[in-house]
C-alpha cells in the first residue's frame, strides 16, 4: 500500500544519469513554458501577475512524492483559471486561496473515499461542450486587454455586452500588438512541428540536420517565452523615453509568497469601509464551485494522464490523492486551484521526461523568477499576454467532433450543444451540472425503456407459446413499461407466455413486487407465465416476496413438461421488437 500511495518508492531507486538528464532539459523547457502562461492565466482569473506564479512553483515538486504520470506538471490551467474568476465573482484573492484549499481536500476525500466513479458521469459529448464554452469565455475575457479598453462580467453574454458599451475607446497599439502577437504565435506554432525527414527509410539525418530539428522544435515549444521576452524588450524601450503607448503589466511584486495559512476569514477595505468575511460566508458565497472546481480540475488531470499513458492503467484514486495534496499545499503559499495541463505536458513528454522529477527543474525556475525576474515583468504589454492565451485556447474549441458525433448519435450531439450553450448563457459550474444533468436524463430514459423481442414459437409437442425477451435489466424505472408490454402481447395472444431473462442481470424491490403483480394476474386468468434462465441473484431478489404461481425453469426441454397439458393450434413463428 505504501508503494502504491507514495510512487516515488517505485522509481527512485531506478534513477539514474540518464534519467536526471531528460528529467532536466524537460523540467526547464516546461519552466520556459509555465512562466508566460502563468501571467496569463492569473490575468483571466481576475487576479494579479503574481499569483500566476505562486501557483506554479510547490504543486510540481510535491508531485513527484504522489503523483503516478511522469508528464503532468502541476500548475494552473486556462480552465482552472476561468472557473476560479467565475467563482470568486471579484471577491479578492483571499477566496481564490480558500477555493484552492477546498478544491484540495474535496479531492483528497473523493481519493480516500473511492469517489472517483463520479467522474463517469462527465460523457464525452458534456466535455466537448463545456471545453468549447470554456475556450470562447477565455477568448471572450482577453479581448478587452487585446482592444485595451475596459469590460467585466461573468458570464459569456455580459462579458460582451460590457465590451460593446466600451467599443469606442479601442487603443489601435494595444490592438495592433495584439494582433500581431497572435498571428506570431499561431506561424511559430506552425513552425514548430516542421523537421528535416530523411529522403529514405534506411538514411539517417546528418548531426547538422538533428540540430536543425531540435533548434525548430525548441523555437516551437518556446515561443510564449520567445514573445514575451521581445515584447518585454518593447515595452521597456517606450518607457524608457515615457509611457508606452499600450497598456503593461505594471508592478509585480519581487520575492517568494509568504508561507500561512489560508485566510479562513478576513477583513477588506472597499473605499474606506471595513468588511468581515467569515469563514461560513465563504463557503456560501463559492457555493457549487466547491464541489465543481475539483471535479472539472481531476477530470483535466486524469484526461491528461490517460492521454500519456501509453496503454497502461490510470490510477484514478492515486491522482485524486496527489493533485487534492497538491492543492492544499498550494494554498499556504497563496495560489488558486491548480491541475495538469495538456499544453505543458505535451512540451514535458516531448521534451524527454523521464519521472516526475523534472517537476523539480520547473518549480526551480518559477522561484529563480519570482526572486529575480519580476520587476521586469513590469514592461510586458497587457497585449501580448491575451494574445498568448487566445492563442492557446481557441484550439480548445472541439469542432472536428461535431461531424463524427452527428453520424454516431445525434442525440449525443444535442447533449454536447446543450451544455456549450447553457456555459456561455449561465455560469461554468451550472452550465455543466445542466449537461450532466441532461445526460442523467438520457440514461434513465434508456433503463426506463428497454427493448422487449417477442416471438411466438412450438414446443416439441406442438404447443404455441410466446417468448418475450428484455434487452436490459429490470429496475423501478422500467418495470412498469415492461409489465404493461407482457401484459398487452399476452392479452393479444391469450397464449402461455415465457419471459427470458437471459440479459437480466439485476432486479431490485420495486422489480419484484411488479413480478408479483403480473404472477397474480396470469394466475387470475388462467394463462400459464414462466421465467426462463432467470440468475440465481435475480432470482432470490424475486423470490424475496414469495410471490405465488412464480414458476422457474432452466433447460428449454422443460418447456414441454410445463405446457404439456396444453394444446394451441400451430402457426408459423412470428418476430417483433418493441
Amino acid at each position: 500500500m505504501l508503494y502504491k500511495r507514495l510512487p516515488i518508492l517505485n522509481w527512485l531507486p531506478r534513477y539514474n544519469s540518464e534519467c536526471a538528464v531528460g528529467d532536466l532539459v524537460a523540467g526547464i523547457t516546461v519552466g520556459l513554458t509555465v512562466i508566460p502562461q502563468a501571467l496569463a492565466y492569473a490575468n483571466i482569473a481576475g487576479l494579479s501577475t503574481e499569483y500566476g506564479l505562486y501557483s506554479s512553483f510547490l504543486g510540481p515538486i510535491v508531485y513527484i512524492f504522489l503523483g503516478s504520470c511522469k508528464d503532468v506538471p502541476v500548475g494552473p490551467s486556462a480552465i482552472s483559471a476561468l472557473m476560479t474568476f467565475q467563482a470568486i465573482r471579484g471577491y479578492g484573492p483571499e477566496y481564490a486561496i480558500m477555493l484552492c484549499l477546498l478544491t484540495g481536500i474535496v479531492m483528497l476525500l473523493m481519493g480516500l473515499f473511492g469517489l472517483g466513479f463520479l467522474l463517469d458521469f462527465v460523457s464525452g459529448p458534456v466535455a466537448s461542450g463545456f471545453t468549447s464554452a470554456v475556450a470562447l469565455i477565455i477568448v471572450t475575457s482577453q479581448v478587452k486587454d487585446i482592444l485595451g479598453i475596459k469590460a467585466s462580467g461573468n458570464t459569456f453574454v455580459e462579458t460582451w455586452t460590457s465590451l460593446f458599451k466600451d467599443i469606442h475607446n479601442t487603443q489601435g497599439w494595444d490592438a495592433m500588438l495584439g494582433v500581431v502577437c497572435i498571428a506570431v504565435l499561431l506561424i511559430l506554432r506552425i513552425i514548430g512541428t516542421l523537421k528535416i525527414e530523411p529522403n529514405h527509410e534506411s538514411e539517417e539525418l546528418t548531426t547538422v540536420q538533428k540540430l536543425v530539428n531540435k533548434f525548430v522544435w525548441l523555437i516551437g515549444t518556446a515561443r510564449n517565452a520567445i514573445l514575451v521576452i521581445v515584447c518585454g524588450f518593447i515595452g521597456y524601450s517606450f518607457c524608457l523615453n515615457g509611457e508606452p503607448p499600450f497598456k503593461v503589466i505594471g508592478h509585480v511584486p519581487q520575492g517568494l509568497p509568504s508561507v500561512k495559512l489560508p485566510p479562513f476569514g478576513y477583513e477588506s477595505n472597499n473605499n474606506g469601509t471595513l468588511t468581515t468575511h467569515s469563514f461560513g460566508e465563504i463557503i456560501s458565497n463559492l457555493g457549487s464551485a466547491i464541489i465543481v472546481v475539483p471535479l472539472i480540475a481531476i477530470l483535466e488531470n486524469i484526461a491528461v494522464c490517460k492521454a500519456f499513458a501509453n496503454g497502461k492503467m490510470v490510477d484514478a484514486t492515486q491522482e485524486f490523492i496527489a493533485i487534492g495534496i497538491c492543492n492544499i499545499a498550494n494554498s499556504f503559499v497563496q495560489a488558486f486551484p491548480s491541475t495538469g495541463s495538456l499544453s505543458r505536458s505535451a512540451v514535458n513528454n516531448a521534451s524527454g521526461v523521464r519521472t516526475p522529477l523534472g517537476g523539480l527543474y520547473t518549480g526551480i525556475l518559477v522561484i529563480l523568477a519570482l526572486l529575480f525576474f519580476t520587476p521586469y515583468f513590469y514592461y510586458i504589454p497587457k497585449a501580448t499576454l491575451a494574445g498568448i492565451i487566445i492563442a492557446a485556447v481557441i484550439f480548445m474549441v472541439e469542432v472536428k467532433v461535431v461531424k463524427p458525433m452527428w453520424r454516431s448519435k445525434k442525440s449525443d450531439l444535442l447533449l454536447g450543444f446543450a451544455t456549450f450553450i447553457a456555459c456561455l448563457v449561465l455560469a461554468l459550474e451550472i452550465g455543466i451540472l445542466v449537461g450532466i444533468g441532461i445526460n442523467m436524463l438520457f440514461i434513465l430514459y434508456h433503463a426506463a425503456r428497454p427493448k422487449i423481442t417477442v416471438e411466438k414459437n412450438l414446443s416439441k409437442e406442438n404447443t404455441e407459446y410466446l417468448m418475450l425477451t428484455p434487452d436490459r435489466c429490470l429496475i423501478f424505472p422500467s418495470v412498469d413499461y415492461v409489465r404493461n408490454l407482457v401484459t398487452k402481447h399476452s392479452l393479444r395472444q391469450a397464449i402461455p407466455v415465457v419471459i427470458d431473462c437471459s440479459h437480466i442481470y439485476g432486479a431490485d424491490y420495486t422489480a419484484a413486487t411488479v413480478i408479483e403483480i403480473l404472477t397474480q394476474d396470469f394466475a387470475a386468468r388462467d394463462q400459464p407465465l414462466f421465467f426462463y434462465n432467470l440468475k440465481p441473484s435475480v432470482c432470490a431478489v424475486f423470490e424475496g416476496l414469495c410471490p405465488k404461481d412464480f414458476v422457474v425453469f432452466y433447460n428449454e426441454d422443460h418447456i414441454d413438461q410445463l405446457l404439456k397439458d396444453r394444446s394451441y393450434v400451430r402457426k408459423e413463428k412470428d418476430v417483433m421488437s418493441v
